[in-house]
């Protein structure tokens, strides 16, 4: 938590004194991170009784604006078209080289995931292997397709359209809905109805129907309590291994820290130790809350 008049990730205004981002106007910024988990220098994993790794990966930083207060609920539905497009070249700039096998751009917001710095931003991860999470999406969505030649998400997304309760935006060509999975009592997944398997493959008319969804599903989260609302945020896709994968559905998930208002949802021993997440309201009713609150995508907000 840097003192409020040190900002690492604003334009450097006193070049003695640098950010970690030079002078000038910008619309969204991305930089390597300077604490990387994984770097693609990476060698000499340490001995040990199971199998290691060099942690062959890239770890960067995009900074969504240079509005040290905004939030993406803020932000101009150009300017999240515009995320979603660097976004996808980063993904494509990364996934290029032959270590990177998984590329995960991500999101966390509030003090209540971790976060110290409250400019907003997040983070790119590129892994040299296909990470559990994602293998097992993956695996799923593989075995589900071999069997119906049609995507498990795209069939699930045609079922929440029919069954029509959790639905929290649509239009022709991207929704938003808490699953009928969901985990986290607030989870809300966005997708474009029409399967693609990555950021490089959405259209023009996909990436703004997804700018709009996003924007509809974080003025509602910070509209619920009138408050900025925390989350993780994270984008699923294909790996980029070079192969075809029409099983991949593009999708974010967002994983909010909150059961209710004053309460956290902590993951305890079901959760961290078995896996199985144990969600004390029904998704229906946690979709209804979000629905009711009213959102202007047009207009200019500040949270």
């Amino acid at each position: 938590m840097p003192p409020p008049e040190y900002n690492p990730l604003a334009p450097t205004t006193n070049p003695k004194f640098p950010t970690e981002l030079p002078q000038g106007k910008y619309d969204v910024a991305v930089f390597d991170n300077r604490f990387p988990s994984m770097s693609l220098t990476a060698n000499n994993p340490p001995e040990t009784i199971v199998e290691t790794l060099p942690a062959n990966g890239a770890c960067e930083v995009v900074v969504f604006t240079q509005n040290a207060s905004a939030s993406l609920s803020s932000l101009e539905l150009a300017h999240l078209d515009l995320l979603l497009e660097v976004w996808g070249d980063r993904t494509r700039e990364l996934g290029a080289n032959p270590q990177i096998q998984y590329v995960l751009p991500f999101e966390n917001k509030g003090v209540e995931v971790g976060v110290t710095l409250h400019h907003p931003h997040g983070q790119i991860y590129a892994y040299p292997f296909v990470p559990p999470v994602p293998a097992r999406m993956l695996a799923m969505q593989q075995e589900y397709y071999q069997e119906h030649r049609r995507g498990l998400l795209e069939d699930l997304i045609q079922q929440e359209i029919a069954d029509n309760q959790r639905i929290i935006y649509q239009d022709e060509d991207a929704i938003a809905f808490v699953p009928v999975c969901a985990r986290y009592p607030y989870e809300v997944w966005i997708a474009p109805k029409q399967p693609v398997s990555s950021f490089m493959e959405l259209n023009p008319a996909q990436r703004w129907g997804l700018a709009k969804a996003l924007k509809t599903v974080t003025l509602k989260y910070d509209g619920l309590w009138n408050r900025p609302f925390p989350y993780l945020m994270a984008w699923f896709g294909a790996p980029t291994d070079g192969l075809a994968h029409p099983e991949a559905h593009l999708h974010a998930q967002f994983y909010p820290p909150y059961r209710t208002s004053e309460r956290l949802k902590y993951l305890a021993g079901t959760e961290l130790a078995a896996g199985m997440f144990a969600n004390d309201a029904l998704p229906e009713e946690k979709a209804k809350e979000l629905q009711a609150v009213a959102v202007n995508l047009e207009m200019p907000v500040s949270v």
